[in-house]
């Protein structure tokens, strides 16, 4: 496709210009865009052709960057990059030294507010327009939030805050009745109760025209009507929730309408109080494949325009997870799952079929989460919560406070832990190791292995009797010794107590280091290696194996404050350890988007890395 007017675009003023027609032809344009981008690049597409119309109308009706956009989790950001400069390079995006999936202000001043979290928009951009009103700025605000969103708390806690504000301050609720699993719990009722009220601006404005044509009285009639509307919306919808908080409620409004989006947009910016408009998109729309299967195209790999078939790829440790689950919870009728509106991605579906009533999805809520599963947990249940590392961070006082604190027994399966790759930084799984390794009555597994997953999970449900933790990196597992035995819940030697250099290593840093053990043979240097399993406790006779050596490394695939290397080295210490001890780790920065790969290259966590860095000082030693 030739992109004739995408290729144009260079600022939303440029969007401003455009006729209804041309508007026409730039959405569907930008809809090929992202089809052919995401499916070479990987990454969230349904989000994002669901929110062509509103994202151009938005730069049609505000004047950004001086009026600012705030949007939630932020991966529906592609058209809204493509509009503010950067077409450009969106076939960069999500790889190394290109664009990122998700809004940085660093990359563009168009970019408001950092985000990758949900449920985050309303606090910041209300933050946004505070900070506005005090610096004596009357430029608008809006934070786009989805459905989805709406299932976290913190959404209502910047409502509830912002419902006092007087003016130029919009929430609009992008409503495509999706998450990325399907929505549950009261507020997706209520919603759903509004889209099946949809007379409520129809009948308003058919009385206005109707009752203006009056002789005589028409115009105050009409004006009367137009400052009781308050009057007929609760006739029609009984009031929203919106409107209790202090939102005036403009909806619902057709999100792949133009027409009806601006007029929307345009009548909330006459406002003087806070308003919310609820539009109505199609999660896929514009791509068959995608709106009849949203959830699987939400954060998708590459795959095939023509046939919407993903690349394949090899088993992944979520797929082990769910068979392992499930087959423990045949024999065990206390095991419970839990997933933050996370079913798909967590390898929870066939759970979900299968033990329908041990079975709860609470919405994008990780507090809850944590604190639901303690509650099930003094009723002698066995909850196990399914949740990616990166979201786990925002269940941390519950996880202290109301889990470890009372010893209830709960275990975390946390998914996607260590580098993930291209959603970058905001959702990199190097944070759970320090977050949950300094609170006391947690036990801490991350295999290598699958078989290692497998039993961890065993362990962590039966003998654990506090908080257990089950973590395992993204996609499937890595290269295998042909020697290597089944793998230990505690730990494994690999190699030669003879041997003078230790690599001690846990998750699936074991792959990389037995690819550089087998170098470093190569070049004459004798090396051996330390695996750790349950990483907290650590092993006692694991330190004492590892004292046996004159230098120990240590790589960890996780933040070197707090990791599992600064433990592993105070016990050293403790057992009077007089050898050289050598770190590598993350060090004080976030991970920015790239494979996987090179991330770990980069950070001097790969093979050839630990090679370099073992066979330079061994050089020297020698020299």
């Amino acid at each position: 496709m030739s992109y004739e007017i995408l290729a144009t675009i260079q600022s939303p003023s440029d969007v401003k210009a455009l006729s209804a027609d041309e508007v026409s032809t730039l959405c569907a344009e930008i809809r090929e865009k992202l089809i052919d981008v995401v499916s070479v690049n990987g990454g969230h597409l349904s989000s994002n052709l669901g929110v062509v119309e509103l994202t151009v109308a938005l730069h049609r009706c505000f004047d950004m960057p001086d009026d600012s956009i705030v949007f939630d989790v932020g991966h529906q950001c592609y058209t809204h990059k493509m509009l503010t400069g950067r077409y450009d390079r969106i076939d960069t995006i999500r790889r190394e030294g290109g664009l990122s999936g998700f809004p940085k202000s660093g990359e563009s001043p168009y970019d408001s507010f950092n985000a990758g979290h949900s449920s985050t928009s309303i606090s910041a951009a209300f933050g946004i327009a505070k900070g506005k009103q005090l610096l004596g700025d009357d430029s608008y605000t809006v934070a786009v939030i989805g459905d989805g969103s709406l299932t976290g708390g913190m959404a209502y806690e910047g409502m509830n805050n912002a419902g006092r504000f007087n003016k130029n301050f919009i929430v609009i609720l992008n409503d495509n009745k999706m998450s990325i699993s399907k929505n549950v719990g009261a507020m997706a009722r209520h919603l759903t109760y509004i889209r099946m009220k949809p007379g409520y601006l129809r009948m308003k404005s058919l009385l206005e025209r109707g009752i203006s044509h009056i002789p005589l009285f028409g115009r105050r009639l009409s004006d009367a009507l137009r400052h009781s509307k308050a009057s007929v919306k609760h006739l029609v919808y009984r009031h929203t929730i919106f409107d209790k908080l202090g939102f005036s409620y403009y909806g619902p409004v057709d999100g792949h309408d133009m027409v009806a989006l601006t007029n929307a947009m345009n009548a909330a910016k006459r406002a003087k109080t806070p308003v919310l408009i609820h539009v109505i998109t199609k999660k896929g729309k514009g791509y068959k494949f995608a709106e009849d299967d949203s959830a699987h195209f939400h954060g998708i790999g590459s795959f095939n325009i023509d046939t919407g078939e993903t690349i394949s790829g090899k088993r992944t440790f979520s797929d082990v997870f769910s068979k392992a689950l499930c087959d423990l919870s045949e024999d065990d009728e206390r095991i419970c799952a839990v997933t933050a509106a996370m079913r798909t991605g967590t390898g929870l579906v066939d759970f979900s079929h299968r033990f329908k009533d041990r079975f709860f999805d609470v919405g994008i809520a990780e507090q809850h989460a944590v604190t639901f599963c303690a509650g099930l947990a003094t009723r002698g249940l066995i909850p196990v919560f399914a949740v990616y590392s990166t979201f786990l961070q925002r269940g941390y006082d519950q996880l202290l406070h109301d889990a470890a604190m009372q010893r209830a027994h709960i275990v975390l399966a946390v998914d996607r832990a260590g580098i993930v790759g291209e959603d970058g930084e905001t959702h990199q799984g190097v944070f759970d190791i320090p977050m949950l390794s300094s609170v006391p009555n947690v036990t801490i597994y991350s295999p290598a292995y699958f078989d290692g997953l497998r039993s961890c999970l065993s362990a962590a449900v039966h003998d654990d009797e506090s908080v257990a933790c089950v973590r395992y990196p993204r996609g499937g597992e890595g290269c295998r010794p042909d020697d290597y035995p089944d793998e230990d819940t505690n730990f494994d030697f690999y190699g030669d107590p003879r041997d003078r250099v230790l690599i001690v290593c846990y998750g699936r840093l074991f792959c990389e280091a037995v690819s550089a053990r087998r170098s470093l043979s190569e070049r004459g240097i004798s090396v051996s290696v330390l695996k750790l399993c349950r990483v907290k406790p650590i092993d006692l006779d694991a330190v004492r194996i590892a004292s046996g050596f004159d230098t120990v490394y240590f790589f960890e695939e996780g933040m070197r404050r707090g990791g599992i290397a600064e433990y592993f080295g105070d016990l050293l210490g403790q057992r009077g350890y007089g050898g050289r001890y050598r770190v590598t780790a993350i060090d004080n920065v976030f991970v920015q988007h790239a494979a996987v790969s090179s991330a770990l290259h980069r950070l001097g966590l790969s093979a050839a890395s630990m090679v370099a860095a073992i066979s330079e000082e061994q050089y020297e030693e020698t020299t």
